[in-house]
């Protein structure tokens, strides 16, 4: 890990500090944008997450025999009870190196009858808050989530072994290890560790915890949703292990008419929160963990599934999921069992420990870095009032006080990824000139004098 941080130092300046074209600039860029570099604290934390850490604690999971959602609550060894204690005690084992400024709770709420769950349920999420040195989490927080619970065959069987190693026993220990290797960090913004149950019986858990922050007006700039990143070792030696799924939203289902009509005319159908949450991640992550490369997705899930990542989205909040590369459906939601020759189960043995610690590294390096970089602009405008061949935005300045200025980002419309940046100073407002914006899509990020960068503000149209 050490070798790879070390060759990508030039590879940082060539992905975040992007090319730029066009004729004369606006007088507001008068000097150059701070220089990315490599964050020493972000590589550590990089470091520390290990395959065999990984592998301890799916295996301690798989060990309570089942996690289903209606399983035993209070034995002390099987069911979901257990997983549920055993994953706050290790959440209170991060808060001891963070010296009081992690906080774990245990949050208890009863899940009425309804699909999948044939009568009223307690459920427990479990939760650990890094506070952040200077913003809380009205000010701006991000969250990493897994869900800890398992089924088999039968969705509410609750005696029947379901090991639940890779879904999502892999998105837990990723949760869990990063919460280890991120507190005893500082960062400027609070960071939200959850391992949340009930998502195999309709996303309950997430749910609640979403409806929660929402309701206590929290501001959440983005929510890493970790479910079934094990990697199958099956697939060891294809290319499926070179790559790593993010899935994000587009076209969110609770727009207006006139958001929607806005977006439309915009051409802004793929410039959703989530979706430059995504981007920032496939940009930032690979320089810290060149392997596997993020796969960006741009749909809200797999056909026919779904999770936790979805719940914070119906809430409003910018939300992706990871994903291995190539599921194998044999090793989800099955009774474990041998057929035709053929093992089912989601079993141990299927998972590959050194995959999921590389995925898990994705994201504590994504997360700690966005808990470190300035908050991006709350709004962003492409200014449309005449016709011109020039471009000009305006811009609401970043909340964060470590935003030395600002970056107009654009694309061309058919491009998937910021091609092209220009910096604007400390202005909050910035011309292109020759640069048409009939042609391209903008947008603008913050950036600090550490050359941290924000995840891009797509700007709308407006007068």
């Amino acid at each position: 890990m050490r070798a790879e941080i070390g060759t990508t130092q030039s590879a940082l300046a060539a992905v975040v500090t992007l090319i730029a074209i066009g004729g004369p600039a606006s007088p507001a860029a008068a000097q150059s944008a701070p220089r990315s570099r490599i964050d020493a604290d972000v590589a550590q934390i990089a470091r520390s997450i290990r395959p065999a850490s990984i592998r301890r604690d799916i295996e301690t999971l798989v060990s309570f025999g089942t996690r289903n959602t209606m399983s035993a609550q209070n034995d002390p060894k099987f069911g979901i009870g257990a997983a549920s204690r055993w994953i706050y005690a290790r959440f209170r084992a991060a808060a001891r190196l963070a010296h009081g400024r992690m906080s774990v709770e245990m949050v208890r709420f009863i899940q009425p009858q309804g699909p999948r769950i044939p009568e009223p349920t307690p459920l427990t999420d479990v939760v650990a808050i890094l506070h952040g040195d200077d913003e809380g989490l009205n000010d701006r927080a991000y969250v990493m989530s897994g869900h800890y619970d398992s089924i088999c065959s039968n969705p509410v069987d609750s005696i029947t072994t379901a090991p639940g190693a890779d879904d999502d026993g892999s998105g837990v220990a990723a949760t869990l290890e990063s919460a280890m290797a991120l507190a005893p960090y500082h960062f400027r913004a609070t960071i939200v560790f959850e391992c949340v149950a009930g998502e195999e019986q309709g996303l309950y858990g997430s749910a609640y915890m979403a409806h929660r922050f929402k309701l206590a007006g929290a501001r959440i700039d983005g929510v890493l949703n970790n479910d079934i990143i094990g990697g199958d070792p099956i697939y060891a030696n294809g290319p499926w292990m070179r790559t790593v799924r993010l899935f994000a939203e587009g076209i969110a289902s609770r727009l207006t008419p006139r958001q929607l009509a806005i977006l439309r005319y915009a051409g802004a159908e793929s410039d959703s929160p989530a979706r430059e949450l995504a981007r920032w991640i496939a940009e930032t992550a690979n320089v810290y963990v060149p392997s596997p490369r993020v796969q960006l997705i741009f749909r809200t899930d797999r056909y026919l599934r779904s999770g936790d990542q979805v719940s914070y989205l119906d809430q409003g909040f910018p939300a992706v999921r990871f994903t291995e590369s190539h599921e194998n459906f044999h090793h989800q939601h099955q009774t474990p069992r041998i057929e035709n020759g053929v093992q089912y189960g989601d079993l141990p043995q299927f998972v590959n420990w050194r995959y999921a610690a590389r995925v898990a590294r994705i994201n504590a390096v994504s997360i700690a870095g966005l808990a470190r970089a300035p908050a991006a602009p709350a709004a962003a405008w492409v200014v449309a009032r005449s016709l011109t061949n020039d471009t000009t935005l305006r811009w609401q300045p970043s909340r964060s006080s470590n935003a030395t200025g600002y970056e107009v980002i654009w694309r061309e419309t058919t491009s998937p990824t910021w091609t092209h940046a220009r910096w604007a100073g400390s202005a909050t407002s910035f011309t292109l000139r020759g640069i048409s914006k009939d042609d391209f899509l903008f947008g603008v990020r913050a950036v600090s004098p550490h050359g941290r960068r924000s995840p891009v503000t797509f700007a709308m149209p407006g007068r």
